[in-house]
């Protein structure tokens, strides 16, 4: 069945959202999340997500505050970025996860098509409709049932640079995507690469395009092409292509030309600019760069470490691309109570701030005391995001079929992937994606 799309715009991001209060869940006894009361005693839920490395380090200190409050245990399992394959996997052998930590819309899309997920109950329900903000429960929602619980929020439109490399260099934070590239070249030419680029991860280059392609091309055009409701051969989509094999086929630009960015990974391409071996100046990717090069490489974030908004590219304005990971609770999961409790633990303000405090990380959460961010970057990020208003949108990937946005060695991840090997055709490569979406959207 062809998943439905949903292109409505991220009005409500002048109000990032949320929070849920203590609820019951389901029709069993109340379950006070963060009341500490140890109701959930020797149960354990296991929880599944994409994040390894620091996030998983980070997200793990979320469950065992969870663990404090309640007393049951959890187990977390590593998917990587093949979340729909895993837990399908999982649900055919009987070992369903209770909870999965979605990173894209059309995933959980998916998995609400394919009858995996359970409604979040009716009281969680009534405070996510008075605590969240329209947008977030558009994307959490499928055909009209509440699904997904937005924990995680994350702003794709942050380039990541290090102020010494730039300031030994003669160059300040560029306001174009044509001064960047410029200013790229003359940080080369004092003998440090400009860009680090996380070829290998199909998704970092999928977020280089959207940027692009929402700044060229305009809001109407990206709603449309999230929804595939123009194709990909558009001339818009050459267009933005076009713009951005400028950048991948510019050895000067590239830490280790095409070659080295595709068997660069994300966390590699951060350790490139902020490792104690530097080869490149900054690393495009969302505000959790902040958590990586923090956690792992010990840099202060905002002295070590700061970041510039992606710039317009040509007469466009810049753009503001969000994503984020949505909780939901599997039906075939063997503890389904706990896995509720665990989501509506998630949506306080509480659990919000275990994260904040360590970096790396946005909450939708309204209610989260901003005091709560360790550094003033992180905080300027997420006003950011929410000044971006209307202009916002949600990253057009995770709104795409699985198939086509969210699998490893397949689809765009892939598409760009061969396109980042050789940027010398963009029509060859927008007829390519075309007929993977085609295929993967039903139409």
């Amino acid at each position: 069945m062809m998943m439905r799309r949903r292109t409505t715009l991220l009005a409500g991001c002048t109000a990032l959202v949320l929070a849920l209060g203590a609820t019951a869940c389901g029709g069993d006894e109340p379950v006070a999340a963060g009341g500490g009361d140890k109701s959930l005693d020797g149960q354990t839920v296991t929880v599944a997500g994409v994040w390894s490395g620091s996030e998983q380090k980070n997200f793990q200190k979320v469950l065992d505050a969870f663990t404090e409050k309640t007393g049951a245990k959890t187990q977390f399992v590593s998917t990587g970025d093949n979340v729909s394959t895993v837990v399908g996997s999982k649900i055919e052998g009987g070992n369903a996860p209770d909870v999965v930590m979605v990173p894209q819309a059309g995933v959980l899309e998916q998995f609400a098509e394919n009858g995996w997920l359970k409604p979040l109950d009716a009281e969680v329900k009534t405070t996510v409709g008075d605590n969240f903000a329209d947008v977030w429960q558009n994307y959490g929602t499928v055909d009209g049932t509440l699904y997904g619980l937005y924990f995680k929020a994350a702003h794709k439109s942050t380039v990541w640079y290090s102020p010494e490399a730039l300031e030994q260099a003669g160059v300040t934070p560029p306001k174009t995507y044509d001064a960047m590239l410029k200013d790229g070249r003359t940080i080369s030419d004092s003998g440090l690469a400009a860009f680090s680029v996380a070829g290998q991860d199909g998704w970092t280059l999928t977020d280089w395009f959207e940027n692009v392609y929402l700044s060229q091309a305009g809001p109407e055009k990206y709603d449309a092409l999230a929804a595939h409701e123009i194709k990909w051969t558009d001339p818009t989509v050459v267009e933005a292509l076009t713009t951005l094999g400028e950048l991948f086929k510019d050895k000067q630009l590239i830490a280790g030309g095409q070659k080295g960015a595709l068997n660069t990974d994300f966390p590699g391409s951060v350790e490139k600019v902020f490792g104690p071996e530097a080869e490149a100046a900054m690393v495009y990717e969302g505000d959790f760069v902040a958590g990586v090069a923090k956690d792992q490489f010990g840099k202060s974030i905002g002295t070590d470490a700061n970041f510039f908004p992606f710039p317009p590219v040509g007469d466009g304005k810049a753009p503001v691309v969000s994503g984020g990971d949505a909780a939901v609770v599997l039906k075939d999961g063997k503890n389904g109570k706990a896995g509720m409790a665990l989501l509506e633990y998630l949506a306080t303000p509480e659990a919000a701030a275990v994260w904040a405090e360590t970096g790396g990380f946005l909450s939708p959460n309204s209610k989260l005391d901003p005091s709560s961010y360790g550094d003033d970057v992180t905080r300027a990020t997420a006003e950011s995001l929410i000044a971006a208003g209307d202009s916002v949108r949600f990253d057009m990937s995770d709104q795409a079929p699985a198939a086509f946005g969210g699998t490893k060695g397949a689809g765009e991840w892939k598409i760009l992937q061969d396109f980042l090997r050789d940027p010398a055709d963009p029509a060859k490569t927008a007829a390519e994606l075309e007929k993977a979406a085609a295929k993967a959207y039903g139409n």
